[in-house]
């Protein structure tokens, strides 16, 4: 349990630290959108490889259900097309909102997913909350608010903050339908997850290729190779993002919910300790006291 929950606080502690400094270290620039779909494979190849383990390495067992649950089930395919398409959108936004944002305020402004995921529970699932929790949501907005203006009044040179937290913000608005939207479609089939998870890979390494394009990297791609720019900090970020849903699934397996809260709470500090060393990262008590709302509401949600 603890291992795994360690696991999580280093996988979102050191993914947005790479992804940010990825963004902005000097030499030739990576396409975003072929990173996503490197990604996309990876975490794909991965849940192909936990079906392949939970049937003892059977292949033609494994191949078999592939064909049932996979090909001979189209309309579940295109059902989970749409989480596809959003995860998809999504992964973009945040490879540009830490092209904008340093990754204290992105770290802090993208717990507004916890925000978007109960309004999303509330009006798709029918699920209710406390006053604690409604109390928590609005505190959590509030230190989203104060890490925002703490964020524009010290923003560097060739950033633009305000379209980088519109980024995120949009980014924790996919997450929290998205996630509702595929706990919904989980809940109400006996399609294992790795199933659902390598169903919705089918689809989404397929609109990753399609945002190469829809991105406006199409041309650069086409004339420079799909891997220009790619250096091992580049692979590093992809694959800690390929593996940060598997991380998850460990985590609500081993631990639960509220603990993985805890994970994430803790991994803004570990990041803003990284950033003060390799950023040079000044944090404002304005941006201290929007950090601490945000970690305090995610304990009392």
């Amino acid at each position: 349990k603890y291992g795994a929950l360690a696991t999580l606080v280093l996988q979102n502690t050191f993914l947005v630290v790479f992804m940010r400094y990825s963004r902005i270290v000097e030499g030739p620039k990576y396409a975003s959108s072929t990173a996503v779909v490197c990604m996309e494979v990876l975490k794909f190849v991965s849940c192909l490889c936990v079906l392949l383990y939970e049937r003892n390495f059977n292949f033609q067992q494994t191949i078999a259900d592939l064909k049932t649950d996979v090909f001979g089930r189209p309309d579940e395919c295109l059902k989970i097309a749409v989480p596809s398409l959003i995860y998809t959108i999504q992964n973009n936004l945040l490879y540009f909102a830490l092209s904008h944002l340093d990754t204290p305020t992105f770290q802090v402004g993208y717990q507004v997913k916890i925000l978007t995921t109960a309004l999303f529970s509330v009006t798709m699932l029918g699920k209710s909350l406390s006053k604690i929790q409604w109390i928590s949501l609005v505190l959590l907005t509030l230190g989203v608010a104060m890490a925002q203006i703490s964020a524009t009044s010290a923003k560097d040179e060739g950033q633009n903050t305000w379209s980088g937290f519109v980024a995120v913000l949009m980014a924790a608005c996919t997450s929290g339908f998205a996630g509702v939207y595929f706990e919904k479609i989980l809940k109400g089939s006996t399609t294992s997850l790795w199933m659902r998870n390598v169903q919705m890979g089918c689809s989404s390494v397929l609109l990753g290729v399609v945002s190469i394009y829809w991105s406006g990297d199409g041309e650069s791609v086409m004339s420079n190779g799909f891997f220009y720019g790619y250096s091992p900090l580049v692979w590093t970020v992809v694959i800690l993002q390929a593996i940060g849903g598997l991380v998850v699934a460990v985590v609500v397996k081993y631990a639960d919910n509220i603990l993985k809260g805890f994970a994430a709470s803790f991994s803004i500090i570990t990041s803003c300790i990284l950033c003060i060393f390799f950023f040079d990262f000044k944090p404002t008590f304005l941006f201290v006291t929007g950090a601490v709302l945000v970690n305090y509401s995610m304990y009392l949600y």
